[in-house]
C-alpha cells in the first residue's frame, strides 16, 4: 500500500503577520484544518484521489474565507465568475470550467466535465447549461454575497483597476483553493478553483482552469495545483514544468518545485506558490511571497500553516 497522503491550500502573497490578527489566524487555519481532514478522510476510507481532492476543495469553496465558490470576489459587473479544474494522474483525463456563474462548487463541476463529457473544457453559459444538465447544484447571486469582498470591489468599481485576493495597497495577488492527493492505489489527482480578480473585466480566465498551467496530475510524476500571479504561472506552465523537470531531468519533487517557484517564476517576475505530492507520498509546498495558506496530511505528518 502507498503512503496515501494530501496537501491543500487557500491562496498565496501578501500576507502579512501585522495584519493577520489571532483571531483571523485562527479562523483560517481551522478552515484549512476541515479541508484537509475530510480530503485525508476520504483517502482512509479507500476513495480515490481524484475523489478526495473534489473532497477538500468543495470544502473550501463552502467557506466564505477564500476566494472560490461562496468566497469569490465581484468581477467589473458585480458579478461572481468562478474557474475550475481537476485532473486524475492515472488516465490523465481532466475537466475543466471557466468564467461560470451561480454554480455553487465549480470544482464539482470541472469533475462532471471529466466523467461526462467528451471536452476538457467549458466555459460560460455553455458551462452553465452543462451543469443544470447534470445536476450541479446552483445558487442565486445572494449565495455568493460577502460584505468584505463587496467592500474590496466598492473601492475599485468603475475603474480600471483590479485586485487580487490576499491583498495589501502596495501588492496584488490572486487567491485560489486546490488539493492534491496520493490515494492508497498509488494514484494521484489535482484540483484547483478560483473566483479569480477583483474588478476583472472582458471575461478574464487565469491559470487555474487550464490544464498543465495552474492545474495537472500524472502518475509517472506528480500532482500540482497552484495560486499566485496567473499570468505567470501560464506564460511558465508552472505545473506542467515541474512534472516534465521530474519526468526529463530525473529531479525530486522537492527540487523541481523549488526551481519552478524560485527560479523560473521569480525570473518572468512572478510570485505565488504550489502544492504538489509524487507517487512516493512526498509533499512540496514553496512559495516566494509573504505567506501561504496550506495544510498537508499524510498517516505521520500533519502540517496547517499560513507563512
Amino acid at each position: 500500500m502507498h503512503n496515501f497522503g494530501i496537501a491543500i491550500h487557500g491562496g498565496a502573497g501578501a500576507i502579512s503577520k501585522s495584519k493577520l490578527t489571532p483571531e483571523k489566524d485562527a479562523l483560517y487555519k481551522s478552515a484549512l484544518q476541515v479541508a484537509l481532514q475530510a480530503g485525508y478522510d476520504a483517502l482512509k476510507k479507500g476513495k480515490t484521489s481524484i475523489e478526495a481532492v473534489e473532497t477538500a476543495v468543495v470544502e473550501l469553496e463552502n467557506c466564505p474565507l477564500f476566494n472560490a465558490g461562496k468566497g469569490s470576489v465581484f468581477n467589473a459587473q458585480g458579478k461572481h465568475e468562478m474557474d475550475a479544474s481537476i485532473m486524475y494522474g492515472k488516465t490523465l483525463h481532466a475537466g475543466a470550467i471557466a468564467a461560470v456563474k451561480n454554480v455553487k462548487n465549480p470544482v464539482k463541476l470541472a469533475h462532471k466535465v471529466l466523467t461526462n463529457s467528451n471536452h476538457v473544457l467549458l466555459i460560460g453559459e455553455g458551462a452553465v447549461e452543462f451543469s443544470k444538465a447534470h445536476n450541479i447544484e446552483i445558487e442565486k447571486d445572494d449565495y455568493f454575497f460577502n460584505e468584505y469582498r463587496y467592500q474590496q470591489w466598492q473601492k475599485i468599481k468603475g475603474s480600471e483597476e483590479f485586485v487580487l485576493d490576499h491583498v495589501d495597497k502596495e501588492k496584488q495577488y490572486l487567491g485560489t483553493v486546490g488539493a492534491v492527493a496520493l490515494d492508497k492505489n498509488g494514484n494521484v489527482a489535482a484540483a484547483t478553483s478560483t473566483g479569480g480578480m477583483t474588478n476583472k473585466k472582458f471575461g478574464r480566465v487565469g491559470d487555474s482552469p487550464l490544464i498543465g498551467l495552474g492545474n495537472y496530475a500524472n502518475n509517472k510524476t506528480c500532482a500540482v495545483s497552484c495560486t499566485g500571479s496567473g499570468e505567470f504561472f501560464m506564460r511558465a506552465a508552472t505545473a506542467y514544468d515541474i512534472s516534465c523537470l521530474m519526468e526529463y531531468k530525473n529531479l525530486s519533487l522537492a527540487e523541481a518545485a523549488d526551481i519552478a517557484i524560485n527560479d523560473k517564476l521569480l525570473k518572468l517576475g512572478g510570485d505565488g506558490g504550489v502544492i504538489a505530492i509524487d507517487q512516493a507520498g512526498n509533499i512540496a509546498m514553496p512559495f516566494n511571497c509573504e505567506g501561504m495558506y496550506r495544510g498537508s496530511k499524510n498517516e505521520s505528518h500533519e502540517l496547517v500553516a499560513i507563512h
